[in-house]
């Protein structure tokens, strides 16, 4: 049974720094390309990033040179390390297929930038 379990959200002010995981079981980790997404109340959920399994990145223009995604295939996880904190960047974020959900959604992490 595949289970991503996402953690490392919190309150942070703007300008701050979080880093998210994403711990992966089930799978040949290795093996698949990872993303993250994000997911306001009354929006559909959005990509913000993803990782191929050699490590080849993509990233929403929103984020971009600010997330870095990151991954450890010993540890079966998934990084984002989020810098420069914006309000905007306030969501709930996930992680799952690389480009689009290819299993099921986990119960993400609420991220918080105060103003």
């Amino acid at each position: 049974q595949v289970q991503l379990v996402e953690s490392g959200g919190g309150l942070v002010q703007a300008g701050g720094s979080l880093r998210l995981s994403c711990a992966a079981s089930g799978i040949t980790f290795s093996t698949y390309g990872m993303g993250w997404y994000r997911q306001v109340p009354g929006k559909q959920r959005e990509s913000v990033a993803g990782i191929s399994p050699c490590g080849s990145t993509n990233y929403a223009d929103s984020v971009k040179g600010r997330f870095t995604i990151s991954r450890d295939n010993a540890k079966n996880t998934v990084y984002l390390q989020m810098n420069s904190l914006k309000p905007e960047d306030t969501a709930v974020y996930y992680c799952n297929g690389r480009r689009s959900a290819v299993f099921d959604w986990g119960r993400g992490t609420q991220v918080t930038v105060s103003s």
